[in-house]
């Protein structure tokens, strides 16, 4: 993910723990966009996505001797990124889990002259993904809205290839369920 001439990744994570900090700028303007839009797919609110991406940036920084290959520095931000955003929606301070955003990419953006009915089915699939559980929505988002392979899935969530699957049919079914209501 960088630009020719630019050091590889391996070589910003080593250069930073040999005490240049200031390299570790080059891996947040390189991940920071991939972190914040799952983080907002999965949070459904632009600031509370924009929190957890800064949170994982800065954990990342504090414990980068403990990316265990720094040339896969990127994949080992996700998960701290997805790993905050699952805590962050079981929290007990988030049984509002918003739905403003979430899944808003399943369907196409809105434009401004939306007929109602859309807009309404828009609501309603943002509304079925707000109420799986933090695992089933991050692979749905993951394999539906993102469009990753599971073998993608699979390194950057340290899950099985068949435990992913699972939870994306389990996801499906739940959304088809959660759907049904609404036909």
């Amino acid at each position: 993910m960088h630009t020719h001439g630019e050091p590889s990744d391996g070589a910003v994570v080593r250069a930073v723990l040999a005490g240049d900090s200031e390299q570790y700028r080059l891996l947040v303007r390189r991940y920071q966009d991939v972190l914040y839009r799952h983080a907002y797919r999965m949070v459904g609110r632009a600031d509370d996505a924009a929190d957890l991406t800064q949170r994982a940036l800065v954990n990342g920084f504090r414990k980068l001797d403990r990316c265990r290959d720094p040339e896969k520095v990127g994949g080992w931000l996700f998960r701290i990124v997805a790993n905050l955003c699952k805590d962050f929606l079981k929290s007990p301070r988030r049984q509002d889990v918003s739905v403003e955003a979430t899944g808003a990419d399943v369907i196409d953006a809105a434009s401004p002259d939306d007929d109602l009915e859309r807009a309404e089915v828009r609501r309603t699939v943002r509304e079925a993904l707000a109420r799986l559980s933090p695992e089933q929505r991050e692979a749905f988002v993951l394999k539906h809205v993102e469009g990753r392979s599971y073998e993608e899935m699979t390194e950057l969530l340290g899950a099985s290839k068949s435990a992913l699957k699972m939870r994306v049919m389990r996801a499906r079914e739940e959304l088809q369920n959660l759907l049904k209501v609404y036909r």
